[in-house]
This record gives C-alpha cells, structure tokens and sequence, in this order.
C-alpha cells in the first residue's frame, strides 16, 4: 500500500473511530503496588519537565489519557478498546489497561491537541521521551516520522501539518520484545528467572514545545577540571552568534562551535558534594536553561603502580549496586517523579556510592536527580538480541550510539558498559574501542562479566578476555572474587552477592515464591553473609580492588536479592545496618539522606512465620483466608500434598467477589485438573484472570488439562484427529488447540523414539496438521531430525527437507550450524552428495569445528552413512 493511500485510510478511519476520546481511568492490580501508584490519575501523569538539561518555558505535556486499540500487526483499528494512561507501558497496572502485546500485533495510539498560538516564524516540536519498539507518528491521518529504538528519544517538527484548533495525534507501536531484532533488555515476553515483564509503547513523556525558527537543538557539555574550564557546543539549525553565561561569566560565540567557558576554582562535583552550576543559553529569541557539573574520571596508577579510578585527580572506590529500573505497578516506568527520586535516596541511605544501571536507559530525570543527589553511574549499553538475527548488530550499534549521544552531559555517569557476560557479545575488540572515540571523557568497560563464576565454578572461559577495555570485570556469585590482572586496566567485581531473603506479602507471586543466587534467608542470616561480603571486599580492595556492584537494590519480581522488596516499603534490614557494613569497603558520602531527607522503610520483622506456626493457628480454629492460603503454599512446598489439597479447597469456599488478582493467581497455581472448583472457577472469571497472568500461560494451562484428561485417552486408542478437533470445539477455554495438537506431535515424536508401532505415520499426519494450522510456530528442524534418523521413506525425507529449509529461514545466528548440519544429512540421505557437503561445510565453519558435524562431514565425503 503506498503512503498516500495508506495516510487516507488511516484519516478516514480516525474519524469513523472515535471523535470523543473515551476519560475513565481505573488501574489494574498488582499484588504489592508502589506507595506512590494511589497518587497516580490521568491529571498529573509524570507533569515533570522531563529534560532538565535543556529546558523551554513554553511546552505542553500530552501525558494522560489517550485512546488505543491492538489490531493484527498489519491491520488498521475499526475501533478503540477504551482508554490507556500515558506512559505507563500497556503491560503494567499504571496504564489502566494491563494487556501483554504480542509480536505479531500493532498497538495504536490517539488523542486530540490543539495548536498552540504562534508567533511568526515560530515552530511547534513534538518529543517522545521513549517508545518500545517500533513507533510510527501519525497527525490528521498522514505519516509524519518512524523510530526504532525502545529506549532513545526522537522529535520531529509538525508545524506543517497542524491546523488551527483541534487535531488528531496518532501512534502505532509494534514491539517483538525478545523475538525481536532489536535490544530488549530483560523484557521477555515469557518472564521468569532475570528476566522480567515487558513494557511495549509509549513509556515516556510525550511533550510539545514551540520553539523561534532560529532556535538550540541540542547541547554537548564537556568540562575539563584540570584546565578550569567547561566545553560547550550548542547545536542548532543555524550557524548564528549565541550566548552562554554560567559560572559567574557570560561568553559568546557561534552555534555549532565548541565555546570554552571559563570556570576559576571550581567547585568540583562528587558524591560527597554534587554541586551543579546553573547555564543559560541565547539563540536570538531561543533561551535554554541547563547546568553541568565538574568533574573528571580516569583510569590511572595509585602511589604503588596500581591502577585505579580517580574522580577529580583522588583514588574513588566505587562502591555501587546493580540497578534494574523496575517497578510492580509502572514495570519500566516509575509511578512518579518522587519514586524515581526515592530510589537513589535509598541507595545512598545503604551507602553506595555508585549505581550500575543494568540492561536498560532511564528517563533524562533519573540522570537529573543522579546528578543532584550525588551518584556515580555505571551505564549499560542495552545489549543486542542474544541470538543475533538479521539486523541485530546494526540496530544496536545504531541504538548505542544514540545512548552516548542523549546522555553525554550527565557528570553522573563515569562509566560505559558495553557488553554484559555473553549476552549477544560480538567484535569486542572493535566496538570496544569505537565506545571510547565517541567518548574519550569517560572509562570504558568493555566487558564485565566476561568472566563468571558461581560457587567458584567458570561459566564462560574467554581467548582475549577485556581486550581494549579500560577494565579487567569479573562477575562472582555469591562471593565476590578477584579479577585478573592485566597491565592498565583497573580490577573491579562488575557482579557479586545475591543473597535472596523473602517477605512475606511483599513478594510478587506469592505462589511461585522466589530465589536468590545463594538459595533464600532470613534477614539475620543475611547480614552475617553480607558482612563476610565486605571483609573479602576489603581485603581485596587492598590487593587493588578498585569497584564492586552488588547485586541488587531491590527485589525485582521474582528475583529476591534485593535488599529492599519490590515495593520499595520494606528494607530487609536497617539502612544504618547496611551502611555500616559498606564503610568498611569506602566510607559512606557525608550527604546521605535519613527518615527525614527523603528516604523511609519499614525494617523486615525477623519473627518466626514458619509452618508448624501457622498450622497451630490452623488447628486452633482459624479460616483467615490469607492464613489458608499462605498455609497451602507452605503445605505444597513441604510435600504435604493432602494437606495442601485440603486447604485449597477450604480457601476456594472462602472466596467473595469481586475476586482479587492474589486469588485468581492462586487458584490458577493450583488447580491441577478439572475436577474439583477451581477449573470451572477459572473459566468463570477467565477475563479477570487474563488481567494478572499472560494469555499464552492461561491458553497452555487449560490446554495441558484437556490433553491431559481427554485427549491422551484418544490417542492412546487411535489417532482420531476429528474427535480431538471435537474436543478443542467443545471447550472454549482451549481457544484454537494449538498446545493440545502441539502436544499430540509431541506424543508421537517421543513413540517413535520408543518404537511404538505406526508412530511415525502418525507423527507425519499430525505434524502436517499443526503446520498447515500453525505456520510457523512448530520446532522444525527436531521434526526434520527424528525423520532423518528413523525413516528411508523419499516422501517423509522430502517433507523433512521442507521443514528443514523453513528452520534455516526463521534460526538466530547462534543455532545455524546444528540446522544447517540437519539440512546437510537430509540432502545426503536423499542422495544428493554434492549439496550436502557444500551445507556441510557450511555447517563446520558456523560451529567452529564441532567434532560431530566434522565426522559427518569426512563420512560424507567417503560415501558412508551419516545415520
């Protein structure tokens, strides 16, 4: 469709839609929200300037209620599902919405603005702070700018196409999350483990502002401590005379140029003292407001010939914790300015000095209240899809580029972070050194965690490990461990610690529970574990130890490492305990906040809640529904199987509407069948419950069951393909049967390992099925194996040839050479030699010599057989 056409269909569909935007706002559940999401109404979403280091007096937000609707990737909407609150991403409870978009749907967005009155020649900016992934801009139904990229910031000029009064802004976001070609981060779309929820759409600050025709477009700051003076360039439009007055001095100078603007005796900024001078530029009528901070890092040798970080020419430990940026009820977003700011508070009341900020780009006002609160920061570049798909690398090259770029004059950040363990690392050497011409004014950590180790055990063994990085990192759970030494790069522990301690009705899935890296603790077993932590530290730090990143502030679903929950209201234990224990490493900085500058929490409760506790409350009468339900969850946990039936049965009676999200995700977890109350409870309540646990999760739950208690009898006696589509017919909850006839190939690929007589006719009949319903979505090169290796039929062998191919289409760069390996033996087995060997060969380079492919390859070559 070309854009002309396209442009009309989508103004033509705006207004069918909708002209009034619908203004109800309700947010979803969560089982432990922030303190600050009651706060949060479509009135004063984020109502923050959101770039402190460029600011306009004459701006708009356009955060609050827009309308939305989820269509087929490729379809336009034919109407909007209600209303969505700006930017909350659509996964999480802010957002009123709480739906998970998938890969292959589009989310849209819309809301009226009107134009502002402008002067002559004045020009109206549109800004978005961060749109995951894909987001394509619409005004009055035409295509006005795409981006790609979930965690950088775009604008776009869209004087041209207002008109006078009200117009419709519109937005359409794909985001393919992991299945993605583009950096994700810890978004996956099936969270478990480090990896988390997703946050798809708009997740910050859309904003206008009008702006003079001649007008700054961006700044790069450089200070430059030893030579007392502060590099300036204003980027604009125009290559005019500006002005520039910060310090105590106003200086000219022309646009596009670097201007030095003396600063004598500077006040350096650090940790311990985070001075900021304010700056404001002139461009003509364009005035900005900023500032910028004092303050050099370096790599360089101690006293002793040690290399070390300096900050401001002295030897700063940067004693610091690994930062997720997520949150219950906001995900990627934090519920307000406030939260945001809390979290640093809270890390600098536990006596860090420095936060790594891991897998992920805040909003411009994290980087502002780092900068004036005081907080070195290690900053992560996003890492690529791990698998590296066609596009991958350029997107994240692309994609880094703009990160250094958008962040370049915040003092707060010392530190890049280019690689992250194994996660998608590709021409280290290169990208390494291309990280440090873009920023000469910072260290580079090129790849920390190349080294891991857990319980002393080396995960991952590297050739040239930190080659051109100003840092030798190693990753140690739990215990931290000494790096390598290498000449000129300073020794840091980039990841250590871990230790998981639960609090009770702080988790976020109470029935799953949680896990840290050392098994989970009490609060009191935590901080003789984190003190030993410290002493080794120590002792290290002696040997040149120069950094550490603990992981980790907060709980982060159902991860419980945190030293604070997830909800940020309980700390695990006592602020004064933890910075204590942290200044035996560095001193803690002289400016930490208390009770009463900015940071509180209630102090974990070190009683015991065990389980022969709570089933003498049992015992002695009580039906407390929180106390049946905790006790199941305990019971399960320690095989008291009836026991625990028995209580999911007591507590199901006890439930009231409206049901809360705790109990739909228990019920959920436990039922196990369809007998009993709890399955026909589900399908009752399978709107709500798709509210708190992904489609996909509930589709398969249901779908194991019917498998389970139907559809395997079926199969066991004859494959009746019919009378199973009967089934999946009957039970809607199932909706297409996709799992279940999944399942049934599944059944047959496993008997025809066993032998099972007619299995592999029924294997090819069912999994011709599934693919001619499912394109796709079926694990093709295990299909095309299991022929080659037990079948000398030519049709099966061809079919096989078919699946293979389609597996070489859709396969990550990491897991070519065992497909191609398969397509290989195929082509062989069907006699057709040549081929083979050329993908053979293919299939060797791609694995690096894996000794299997290799002996297939010489068997090829000699005429024998490969099965």
């Amino acid at each position: 469709m070309n854009l002309s056409k396209k442009s009309l269909m989508l103004g033509a569909l705006c207004a069918y839609a909708s002209v009034t935007y619908a203004q109800t706002y309700k947010q979803g559940e969560v089982p432990i929200p922030t303190r600050w999401a009651k706060v949060v109404s479509p009135t004063n979403a984020l109502k923050e300037y959101p770039r402190p280091q460029l600011v306009r007096t004459n701006w708009t937000n356009l955060n609050g209620l827009w309308s939305y609707a989820i269509t087929a990737k490729d379809e336009l909407p034919t109407a909007y599902s209600g209303s969505i609150l700006v930017p909350y991403p659509i996964e999480s409870a802010l957002s009123g919405v709480k739906k998970n978009l998938q890969p292959n749907q589009s989310l849209w967005y819309k809301r009226a603005i009107v134009k502002p009155n402008l002067k002559a020649g004045e020009r109206v900016i549109l800004h978005f702070g961060a749109v995951d992934f894909e987001a394509t801009v619409y005004l009055n139904g035409k295509e006005i700018t795409k981006h790609q990229g979930g965690y950088t910031e775009f604008s776009v000029d869209v004087t041209d196409e207002l008109k006078s009064g009200s117009n419709e802004l519109g937005v359409k976001v794909w985001d393919p999350t992991n299945e993605g070609f583009g950096p994700s981060g810890k978004q996956v779309l099936h969270p478990e483990n480090i990896y988390y929820t997703p946050s798809s759409g708009i997740w910050q600050t859309v904003w206008m502002e009008v702006v003079p025709a001649d007008h700054v477009t961006s700044l790069k700051i450089k200070p430059d401590v030893d030579h007392s003076s502060v590099k300036i360039t204003v980027n604009s439009n125009t290559n005019v005379s500006v002005s520039i007055t910060g310090a105590g001095k106003t200086i000219k100078g022309k646009a596009n140029s670097e201007i030095s603007l003396p600063v004598t005796n500077a006040h350096l900024w650090s940790p311990d003292d985070p001075y900021l001078y304010n700056l404001t530029v002139k461009l003509g009528s364009d005035q900005i407001k900023s500032y910028f901070g004092m303050r050099k890092i370096e790599i360089k040798k101690d006293k002793d010939g040690i290399d070390k970080i300096f900050l401001n020419n002295k030897f700063t430990y940067n004693l610091g914790t690994l930062d997720q940026g997520f949150w219950p009820d906001g995900l990627y977003t934090a519920p307000t300015d406030e939260a945001l700011k809390f979290d640093i508070q809270a890390i600098k009341a536990m006596g860090f000095n420095t936060i790594r900020k891991h897998i992920k780009v805040e909003p411009a006002r994290w980087y502002y209240w780092t900068d004036k609160l005081g907080m070195l920061v290690w900053q992560d570049i996003v890492n690529p899809n791990q698998g590296l798909p066609a596009g991958a690398k350029e997107e994240f090259e692309k994609e880094a580029k703009a990160t250094v770029v958008q962040l370049y004059n915040s003092p707060s950040i010392v530190t890049w972070v280019l690689f992250n363990e194994r996660w998608g690392q590709y021409d280290q050497a290169r990208l390494t050194t291309w990280l440090k011409q873009l920023d000469p004014s910072r260290i580079v950590n090129g790849h920390t965690g190349e080294y891991l180790y857990v319980n002393h055990q080396l995960r991952q063994p590297s050739e040239q490990p930190y080659i051109n990085s100003d840092i030798a990192d190693v990753h140690a759970y739990p215990n931290p461990m000494m790096p390598m030494k290498l000449p000129n790069k300073a020794l840091v522990v980039g990841e250590f610690g871990g230790i998981g301690v639960p609090v009770e009705k702080h988790m976020w899935d109470e029935m799953k529970g949680g896990w840290g890296y050392d098994g989970t603790k009490g609060p009191l077993q935590m901080q003789v574990q984190y003190a030993e932590m410290a002493d080794s530290l120590r002792q290290l730090e002696k040997l040149g130890l120069t950094g550490s990143i603990y992981t980790q502030p907060f709980d982060v679903e159902t991860e419980l490492n945190g030293l604070m929950t997830y909800d940020r209201e309980i700390i695990k234990l006592p602020a004064a305990i933890i910075r204590n224990i942290n200044s035996k490493v560095w001193p803690a900085t002289k400016n930490w906040p208390t009770a009463t500058k900015g940071f509180s929490a209630t102090v974990a409760d070190t009683s015991d809640h065990g389980y022969a506790t709570k089933l003498k409350l049992y015992q002695a009468g009580s039906r407390d529904p929180q106390l049946l339900r905790e006790l199941t969850l305990m019971a399960f946990n320690q095989n008291d199987g009836e026991r625990a039936k028995q209580l999911a049965h007591e507590y199901l009676q006890s439930l009231k509407e409206p049901v809360s999200v705790t109990d739909l995700r228990f019920i959920f977890q436990f039922t196990l069948n369809s007998q009993g109350q709890g399955y026909p409870f589900l399908v009752a309540h399978v709107d709500q419950l798709l509210k708190v646990v992904d489609s996909t999760t509930v589709s398969r739950k249901f779908q194991k069951i019917v498998f389970d208690e139907m559809v395997q009898p079926v199969l066991t006696q004859s494959p009746d393909y019919e009378k199973i589509d009967q089934i999946i017919r009957e039970h809607p909850e199932v909706s297409t049967g996709e799992f279940i006839i999944g399942l049934s190939v599944f059944k047959y690929l496993q008997a025809i390992a066993e032998h099972e007589q007619n299995a592999l006719d029924n294997f090819m009949r069912f999994a011709d099925i599934y693919d001619s319903r499912f394109p796709g979505l079926a694990t093709y090169n295990d299909w095309a194996w299991a022929v080659f290796q037990n079948s000398d039929n030519q049709k099966y062998l061809e079919q096989a040839l078919s699946w293979s191919k389609k597996s070489l289409q859709q396969s990550a760069e990491a897991d070519k050479a065992g497909v191609m390996d398969t397509y290989a033996n195929l082509l062989y087995k069907l006699g057709k030699k040549q081929e083979a060997l050329e993908w053979e060969a293919k299939a060797l380079a791609a694995s690096n010599g894996n000794a299997e492919i290799k002996a297939n390859y010489e068997k090829m070559q000699k005429g024998e057989k490969t099965w």
